[in-house]
């Protein structure tokens, strides 16, 4: 669904309040709503942030799904959860904790209730409240009749039992009425927030278009959620979150994975070059596939191999042939890809490698977010095998990141690692839609004559453009243009298999070279006041935390800078400058310490490295304290 900045879209809704209740106005609002595996939370969240971007709100969420594929009903391992912030202002999280907490059973509110400030809402499912159910999840008593949860506002209210009186006429079973109850829980926070409905109906009967019965009872169950609220005494107190001031534009609500499959879709379309996606489904990684596969229409081919390597080998095959291949995996399927990107490397093609990262190692945490591919995004490979590296920093800079790493694989010839995370994939955020008159241009010149310097009239493939050191592409079949390329050395230049020491020392350094001489921009520095002596910089994810963070420092009195790097390998040119007019500088990652670690080796600046390996990003509030006193001990200016 999309909207235009500074008006909320078509159409007020098909409900609408009428009983008087006291009207809250607040600018800010993070609501988490929690259940089973198969209770719908992620369908729930994601409607009701689909409404908040409609109305004009900004926003930030953070699905949080199972590790396991279907853990057992009612337990702790099986909670599904889904968290959205929106704002009236330009938000940088997903919020750090939740001020309504929906629990649609005790396993929901026993993980997330920690999470809950004091005088936090929770709104609870009382129907699932059985003693079983309590038991499964370790609670000796029902904390809905103990003091336990008295620092919070409760709301019980017997979702499953009103869902069902309300679909009593559809002819739907206990079962398949029981179902519905996620619908009835999002109609009562769309009365209490004063959500728009409209969008929430047609999507439903979208959805289940080809079961009519199953969408109308799931829109009786929305309106009998809002009925409820709008009947109840329970909720005296109903809450406005005005539009944001956004920049003008039409704006749709994006994940990561969405924004980077449209951002490559873009790309071919940009180059002229038809892509080829090679790949094998991971988490979080198989959304990528999924909306590729919807774009044959853009010259997009999709190719779900056998496993990993035959994944990356069709993406490498098919720039062999003049295509733009591109493999889109996570952690464990860039260790399995990784000698076929050595490949990339030694033939000197264009392939772009997306790495959704995750927990780990091995297995690992499938589900959750971590930012710990760096080192092997740098190093993976025997050899010297250089490769550039792109980083997103959230859901809608998936696109331009998209985008980026295209323009360096296509013009310097060479395999680009673009390094999202699992916050970025399935997160979501309000995305600009652009203008296409200023995407980049990405077209490409492919070899169409012999270019030998002996005046043999062959086709050299490694001779260098002198300006990127890119050697030029033909496409097989080219008459004229026969030529070899493979995984032995080349001869520099006339690409023939050779073994001589100093050839392979000057090609080795000549990839390399063409690496580090790599195009980007200069770092930015957010530097308000222009005092501050601290450096925050991050990578990736940790973008919005660190932003938010560094906006409650300012607030407090105490000046800090951030910086932000897109481009990891090759760093910045003022990367160094920047780091020397600091007296500390913090970098802040979901490892433990890989881009400080690179910093450290090539900057020699002693940066000081926070770090946090829970497959959660980080707290605006943690790195809020970490800040601060880091500021508070420095030494005073002119004091050795």
């Amino acid at each position: 669904m999309s909207t235009s900045a500074n008006g909320s879209a078509a159409g007020n809704g098909a409900l609408t309040a009428t009983r008087s209740t006291e009207v809250n106005k607040l600018d800010r609002v993070v609501i988490r709503f929690a259940g089973d595996s198969g209770d719908g939370m992620q369908l729930t969240g994601d409607r009701f942030t689909s409404e908040a971007a409609a109305f004009g709100n900004d926003l930030s969420t953070m699905p949080n799904f199972p590790a396991e594929i279907r853990a057992p009903q009612g337990t702790i391992p099986g909670v599904s959860s889904f968290q959205v912030h929106f704002a009236d202002y330009d938000i940088l999280t997903p919020g750090d904790r939740p001020d309504v907490l929906v629990a649609m059973n005790p396993a929901a509110l026993k993980a997330n209730v920690h999470d809950v400030p004091h005088g936090g809402t929770i709104i609870v499912n009382t129907d699932e409240f059985s003693k079983r159910n309590l038991v499964k999840v370790g609670y000796d008593a029902d904390p809905l009749e103990d003091d336990s949860l008295s620092a919070f506002q409760i709301h019980r209210v017997a979702m499953s039992t009103l869902t069902q009186g309300a679909l009593a006429d559809t002819g739907l079973g206990k079962k398949d009425a029981e179902r519905c109850k996620n619908m009835f829980a999002l109609g009562l926070l769309s009365w209490m927030y004063h959500r728009p409905t409209e969008g929430t109906e047609t999507f439903l009967r979208e959805k289940f278009a080809k079961k009519p019965d199953i969408a109308e009872a799931n829109i009786l169950a929305f309106h009998a959620g809002w009925n409820y609220g709008e009947t109840t005494e329970s909720f005296a107190t109903t809450f406005e979150v005005a539009p944001a001031k956004l920049n003008k534009g039409t704006y749709r609500q994006i994940t990561g994975n969405t924004a980077l499959a449209y951002g490559l879709v873009a790309a071919g379309q940009q180059s002229g070059l038809q892509i080829l996606l090679g790949t094998y489904p991971i988490t979080p990684a198989s959304d990528v596939l999924h909306e590729l596969s919807k774009h044959k229409n853009f010259g997009i081919i999709t190719f779900q191999a056998e496993d990993e390597i035959a994944g990356i080998g069709a993406a490498l095959g098919a720039s062999y042939g003049g295509a733009l291949g591109v493999t889109s995996t996570s952690g464990p399927g860039v260790a399995l890809k990784s000698e076929t990107i050595g490949l990339g490397v030694m033939t000197e093609l264009p392939l772009v490698v997306v790495d959704v990262q995750r927990g780990g190692p091995s297995t690992g945490l499938p589900t959750k977010t971590e930012q710990a591919d760096l080192l092997q995004a740098m190093f993976g490979r025997n050899g010297e095998s250089p490769v550039p590296i792109v980083a997103p920093l959230s859901p809608a800079d998936c696109f331009d990141a998209a985008l980026e790493a295209t323009r360096i694989a296509l013009k310097y010839r060479t395999p680009v690692l673009l390094l999202s995370d699992g916050a970025i994939a399935n997160g979501s955020e309000p995305w600009l839609i652009p203008d296409v008159e200023d995407l980049p241009d990405l077209r490409v010149e492919f070899a169409s004559k012999p270019n030998a310097t002996d005046g043999s009239g062959e086709f050299w493939p490694y001779l260098r453009d002198p300006e990127t050191l890119a050697r030029e592409w033909a496409v097989p079949g080219t008459a004229g243009l026969q030529h070899r390329i493979g995984g032995l050395e080349k001869q520099d230049g006339k690409g023939s298999i050779s073994y001589d020491p100093d050839n392979h020392d000057k090609m080795v350094r000549l990839r390399q070279a063409k690496i580090d001489g790599i195009d980007v921009p200069d770092l930015v520095v957010d530097d308000p006041s222009g005092e501050a002596r601290v450096l925050a910089l991050g990578w990736g994810s940790s973008y919005g935390p660190i932003g938010a963070a560094c906006r409650r420092v300012r607030k407090l009195g105490m000046p800090i800078a951030q910086a932000h790097l897109r481009h990891l390998n090759p760093l910045p040119g003022n990367l160094g400058d920047v780091l020397a007019r600091y007296d500390k500088v913090v970098v802040p990652e979901m490892n433990l310490g890989q881009l400080a670690l690179l910093l450290r080796g090539k900057y020699l600046v002693d940066v000081h490295s926070h770090t946090k390996v829970a497959g959660l990003p980080f707290k605006a509030e943690e790195l809020q304290n970490v800040f601060a006193d880091i500021i508070a001990n420095l030494v005073p200016e002119g004091v050795k």
